[in-house]
């Protein structure tokens, strides 16, 4: 359903950018609607990033040794683990948007927060990883449109 970002304007639209049955689209917006993670109609659709990300923060400590109250305990050791959780981590931020230093040491210090690992060596792996990306002290999640920055 990430078609639902882009403001697609309707069911169709949706099912195209997200190369699935007109169907199916409608029965996942419903059970979104349900569930209260977006409101509105096609191109006017209001995403819950919010409950999203209870929603996944919930998910992630219920089956995740490495994150306990939605907060970074550790760092796996081996390679492919640590980019998992890397990749949950990311999460947090949201695709598009330019955060400057201080935020995003906000954002990592607060699943950091309790933890054996700090905000700064999280934000190192996430830009060695290639999750965020950094220039003239702002970040931005990797791999989503960027947005011109300000000023």
């Amino acid at each position: 359903m990430s078609a639902l970002v882009p403001g697609a304007r309707s069911t169709a639209e949706i099912a195209e950018k997200a190369g699935v049955d007109a169907r199916r689209v409608e029965v996942a917006l419903r059970k979104l609607r349900g569930a209260g993670l977006v409101a509105g109609r096609p191109g006017e659709m209001l995403v819950r990033h919010d409950v999203f990300e209870r929603a996944a923060r919930v998910e992630r400590v219920a089956e995740d040794p490495f994150l306990r109250d939605g907060r970074l305990v550790r760092l796996p050791g081996r390679h492919g683990r640590r980019r998992a959780v890397l990749e949950q981590v990311c999460t947090a931020f949201e695709p598009g948007r330019r955060y400057p230093e201080r935020e995003v040491a906000e954002v990592l210090g607060g699943w950091c927060a309790g933890g054996e690992v700090d905000h700064v060596t999280v934000r190192r792996y996430l830009v060695d990883e290639g999750l965020l990306d950094r220039a003239d002290g702002v970040h931005w999640r990797s791999g989503g449109p960027v947005e011109a920055p300000a000023g």
